[in-house]
């Protein structure tokens, strides 16, 4: 899961990403350089599961971010900038809610509503000028061959345009299956679903959940987009302490969990995944998948050969594994089930895949 971590300057976009990633600030005056980091998906499950069955290795999931510089319209007209963001499967905007004199705002007062829509009106734009072209190459295509093909993409791409013209992001636009399919490769930029990031004040940390709700109301409650409000000041004090320092210091402030989780758990949320785990005495893993997923893609997760060959999955919940000690004590407590390939996997579902 890759996810574009996008802004305008001075909202602490940048100091965000390093926070979440650990890779620090280079210098890039000038450039459409971007940066690629990876976090890990802090999972309590794992390190009880670890508990049982003391692996030699313990493999979280990951989230990988990639840090843009800032948006504007010079940027989007970078065929590199465009390139690297066109292929992300999820925009993080960073929103800045925290007032600081000693940091001016480019536009000269602190408005998220304000720079949320100057943004999306930047991506809307780069959608317009991608459908527009494809259009006048349609037309001629279309002259020249008879094609329903043709027809059917060139009336979808009139919706698109007519959407993007009342300053509408495509991710707001309801699609067939068959609309979708016939514009996916185009990859807009407006299309792709957002996360807010609500970067605010110390004086904010403790009510942080009540941030989110106030500024997911004033953003408007749109589709395919969410809120996770953080303190980036105090994320950053945070990340050079001891977990044990770390969590005495976000009880001072209040605070019950880091920003990453929020942002991480947000992220999930928006794009509709999950992790299933595995679990034995080589490793203890967590796997990434699509909400409402089958045994049989999930075991297409671990391998294809598994999702190929697939037999039949043994399944227990993570908490009767832990409680019970291990394999042993649910299956002796009839916990451990057998199921098909059309089972729904469920968060925490530990799986071991049975293939031929």
């Amino acid at each position: 899961m890759r996810t574009a971590i996008i802004g305008l300057p001075m909202t602490g976009k940048t100091s965000l990403f390093t926070i979440l990633t650990g890779v620090t600030e280079s210098a890039r005056v000038g450039s459409m350089e971007t940066r690629i980091g990876v976090s890990k998906v802090a999972d309590p499950r794992l390190d009880a599961l670890a508990k049982i069955f003391d692996p030699p290795k313990v493999t979280h999931a990951v989230v990988e971010y990639v840090d843009f510089p800032a948006i504007s319209k010079e940027a989007l007209r970078d065929p590199q900038y465009l390139a690297s963001l066109r292929v992300v499967d999820a925009l993080a905007h960073v929103l800045r809610v925290f007032e600081d004199q000693s940091v001016p705002h480019e536009e000269g007062s602190v408005d998220a509503v304000r720079d949320r829509d100057d943004v999306d009106i930047e991506l809307i734009l780069s959608d317009l000028v991608v459908v527009e072209k494809r259009m006048e190459r349609l037309e001629k295509e279309r002259k020249k061959i008879k094609n329903p093909e043709f027809d059917h993409e060139f009336e979808v791409l009139i919706r698109c345009k007519t959407f993007l013209e009342g300053d509408k992001p495509l991710r707001e636009m309801e699609l067939t299956a068959d609309e979708e399919k016939r514009i996916r490769g185009f990859q807009f930029l407006s299309q792709k679903p957002m996360l807010y990031v609500l970067n605010a004040g110390e004086e904010s940390a403790a009510n942080l959940a009540q941030l989110e709700s106030e500024y997911s109301a004033k953003l408007g409650r749109r589709p395919r987009t969410a809120a996770a409000a953080v303190c980036g000041k105090i994320e950053a004090e945070l990340a050079e302490l001891s977990a044990e320092e770390a969590a005495e210091m976000m009880g001072s402030y209040g605070l019950t969990e880091p920003g990453l989780k929020r942002i991480i758990d947000a992220t999930y949320a928006l794009l509709g995944l999950m992790s299933f785990l595995t679990a034995g005495e080589t490793e203890v893993r967590a796997w990434t998948i699509p909400m409402n997923c089958t045994a049989q893609k999930a075991a297409g997760a671990i391998h294809s050969d598994f999702e190929k060959k697939f037999i039949r999955a043994e399944v227990v919940q993570w908490k009767n594994l832990v409680d019970l000690n291990g394999y042993p004590g649910v299956r002796e407590k009839g916990l451990l089930r057998l199921e098909g390939k059309e089972y729904i996997v469920k968060d925490g579902d530990v799986l071991v895949i049975r293939h031929g």
